[in-house]
């Protein structure tokens, strides 16, 4: 559309020096998509030209939209709304830009590596418990993200950096001590992952009363807070991890295997892959190191007391501890080791973007900032892909308190919704069980992925799963429901011996709807380039469900196998088939797989 966009521009350029005597600047030229309640497909902005007409903006539409009638081969009808000239372009020229976008086999996809390089963070668990249903956003969103800019043209580079060390993995360790009784996967039949996170529950509910005895014994609840026994055990975990105990180590390692076991089955159920893996044990201590040196270039400073701070006042930001007085990391040290190794690993890192919850904006602007005054070139590229969280009727979940809805548990639940919805429609009874698994899960993840991804990471949002498995509206199922509805059609076309590779239209074949759908999925190359300026899947999300929206109602009342004119026959066929490609690109940049029955 920009190419059309462009040649209108310089028509409109013209029409003001033929109409008004006036030389204009292109940049003065507004041209958009006419809304649809009018007729035209594209839209003269007249506001701006007013001061050179010296006319109304209607008399100064109407003016040019007479003059660019009679010039301008492209335009064969307008109409004046207000300050708003509304063009109607030749079915010729759409049938041209469509027969020329069915001919390119990625239409709308950049050249892979055409953009530089860059780096996209998403999961980033902790491995004291399994994954839940906010991983699941942040997964869906990250991975969306990178197959969004990879398909814009840049390399990407998927990653997670592991939290397998600190305080709260130390408190499933103790709590295992001393409740677990030997207790491992094989020997429970549980997940790893989950096995450990009911240690990190089960820590919860021993501290609690604890704390509640201690209390009650006449102890304040901050003294308690700080004093209750299992919590000094799992502190005292964690200065003999740190300092290299073989023993604890040993624990650890174990520990940490099963969650990494539990996580991989977890993962490939979600369809998310990573390129390479980062640990939290490895690169927190390249983030001390960095600050040493740091301490020594006068980026950071050292108060009385022993801890090491950065003064970022004058950035509007605050000062920032990064190294304890008793010389142990937080969070920003391995956050800096863990940037710094990563641009060392892949030059020609263009930026590093980090999927991560809206509630570390702040941290994230403190670590650019920080990264910049560390002389690393392009820290200022670096984004925060912040995103709202995802929240349940009953409220905010809880991990040390197992309110949070496992992610393994939705999706099992999200396929058996899928599958109870099929049966009762009744249309599957011939497919192999194996098919009808393979369906189930489709539709069902395909419905969860979707309703989280079609709302703007910015927003948080209220999961209903019952909502985002209904074959009305926007949902992923009813994508995919006219999805296989529109390759049904192609594959009947094939069956009666009716081609389905249209190398021309008739332009006179189209009726408006059509012509309005064409105009749809030829914005699709700005559409993935719009979705990835924004890292924002909903962009793309959106754009599925418009177009879908007009093709379902397009194929109410329209016939493409019973259409007895030839023309109108394969005009329609070339319409199905550039909106089941582009559907089903779009969908997968998602990371949804489409079903071919339904």
């Amino acid at each position: 559309m920009q190419h059309l966009d462009s040649i209108l521009t310089q028509s409109a350029i013209v029409a003001c020096k033929a109409c008004f005597d006036a030389d204009i600047q292109a940049s003065t030229i507004q041209i958009q998509q006419t809304r649809k309640e009018f007729e035209g497909h594209r839209t003269l902005v007249v506001f701006p030209l007013t001061r050179i007409s010296k006319n109304s903006p209607e008399e100064t539409g109407r003016l040019l939209g007479e003059w660019l009638l009679a010039h301008d081969a492209l335009v064969v009808g307008f109409q004046t709304v207000k300050g708003f000239l509304n063009l109607s372009i030749s079915s010729t020229y759409w049938s041209e830009q469509l027969i020329a976008a069915l001919q390119i086999t990625h239409y709308g996809i950049a050249p892979l590596n055409s953009l530089p390089r860059v780096m996209v963070e998403y999961s980033s668990p902790n491995t004291n418990k399994p994954l839940h249903l906010g991983h699941l956003r942040n997964n869906f969103l990250g991975f969306s993200v990178a197959k969004i800019l990879q398909a814009a043209g840049h390399e990407v580079i998927k990653v997670q950096i592991i939290n397998d060390r600190g305080i709260h993995i130390c408190k499933s360790m103790v709590a295992w001590q001393r409740f677990g009784n030997g207790e491992t996967p094989d020997s429970s039949g549980m997940k790893g992952d989950k096995l450990v996170g009911k240690y990190y529950v089960a820590f919860d509910a021993e501290y609690k009363k604890e704390m509640a005895h201690m209390m009650a014994q006449g102890h304040t609840e901050d003294e308690a807070k700080k004093s209750a026994p299992i919590l000094l055990a799992a502190q005292n975990l964690l200065h003999q991890w740190e300092r290299g105990d073989a023993e604890v180590v040993e624990l650890w390692k174990q520990m940490n295997a099963w969650v990494y076991t539990g996580f991989e089955d977890t993962y490939k159920e979600m369809g998310v892959t990573f390129d390479k893996l980062y640990y939290e044990s490895d690169t927190y201590l390249l983030g001390k190191a960095q600050v040493e040196k740091g301490l020594d270039e006068g980026v950071f400073f050292r108060k009385d007391d022993g801890s090491t701070w950065i003064d970022l006042t004058d950035e509007g930001l605050d000062e920032k501890l990064v190294l304890r007085k008793d010389g142990t990391s937080v969070y920003m040290t391995q956050d800096i080791g863990t940037a710094l190794l990563r641009y060392e690993e892949f030059p020609g890192l263009d930026r590093q973007i980090y999927t991560v919850g809206n509630e570390q904006e702040y941290h994230f602007k403190v670590l650019f900032k920080i990264l910049s005054k560390l002389g690393i070139e392009g820290a200022e590229r670096n984004s925060h892909l912040s995103y709202g969280m995802v929240e349940l009727p009953e409220g905010k979940m809880k991990s040390r308190e197992g309110t949070v809805v496992d992610a393994d548990d939705l999706l099992a639940e999200m396929a058996e919704t899928s599958k109870r919805m099929a049966s009762e429609l009744g249309k599957i009874n011939d497919l192999s069980e194996s098919e009808k698994s393979s369906l189930f899960k489709q539709v069902g993840y395909g419905a969860l992925k979707y309703f989280l991804l079609k709302v703007s990471p910015q927003k948080s949002m209220m999961f209903d799963p019952v909502a985002s498995v209904d074959f009305i509206g926007n949902t992923g199922p009813f994508i995919q429901f006219n999805f296989v509805r529109a390759k049904s059609v192609l594959r009947k076309c094939l069956d009666e011996g009716i081609p389905t590779t249209i190398d021309s239209v008739d332009p006179n074949a189209w009726d408006e709807s059509e012509l309005r759908i064409i105009q749809q999925t030829l914005q699709w190359p700005e559409i993935v380039q719009s979705a990835a300026a924004q890292y924002d899947p909903s962009v793309i999300a959106n754009h599925s469900y418009e177009l879908t929206k007009a093709y379902s109602r397009w194929y109410q009342d329209h016939s493409v196998l019973k259409e007895p004119n030839e023309a109108k026959c394969a005009a329609r066929i070339a319409l199905t088939h550039m909106y089941t490609r582009q559907i089903e690109t779009a969908m997968a940049l998602l990371g949804i797989e489409m079903p071919e029955r339904m």
